[in-house]
């Protein structure tokens, strides 16, 4: 993959607080795949919401950065269950989408059902159950879901991306997302 080619990591931070805030920090990172990193942009999205989706997309027309080609998301499943919709996300941001997750899991369709109560719990399941599938990348532990490019690409690109356990884009976001949490909360 050419060294200039970027993509933006999306991640949320919560530190729960006294004041009842009910909002997650979100941060996105533009990241060379040579690491340089290159930009950010920040928003929220509501614990226990229904508007990750639409958070991220406003956080790529925010940022409006024609040059980046890939959008990597920390997970499908932000801020308490506030599920990602990533065929729409792909559809509104024009470029491949990529969750990627680490460890194996159940999947969330039992916690889901525990968490909540109707109508809140369909449309959160309907959410979830649209999602492409699950897979393991192969020789780690990190799994993805995948949305405007097929398994071998998004395979590449994740692997060109990570240097160490987290692709680059993802682990910048993550910091940031907690810094910017952590003053926000005071």
């Amino acid at each position: 993959m050419k060294p200039g080619r970027r993509a933006l990591g999306v991640a949320e931070s919560y530190r729960g607080t006294d004041d009842g805030t009910t909002t997650s920090t979100l941060a996105g990172a533009v990241v060379r795949v040579d690491r340089t990193v290159d930009d950010f942009v920040f928003g929220e999205c509501t614990v226990g919401g229904t508007d990750a989706t639409d958070a991220v997309v406003d956080c790529w027309r925010r940022l409006d950065r024609e040059d980046v080609a890939y959008l990597f998301l920390s997970g499908v499943a932000p801020a308490w269950y506030n599920v990602v919709d990533v065929e729409r996300l792909a559809e509104a941001v024009e470029r491949p989408v990529v969750a990627v997750s680490d460890g194996e899991s159940e999947g969330l369709s039992e916690a889901i059902r525990a968490a909540f109560d109707s109508p809140e719990r369909e449309a959160r399941l309907e959410t979830y159950e649209r999602l492409p599938d699950r897979r393991r990348l192969p020789g780690t532990d990190r799994f993805v879901r995948s949305v405007g490019v097929d398994d071998d690409e998004a395979d590449r690109a994740v692997a060109a991306f990570t240097h160490e356990h987290r692709p680059e884009p993802l682990r910048v976001a993550k910091l940031a997302a907690r810094r910017v949490d952590a003053f926000r909360r005071g």
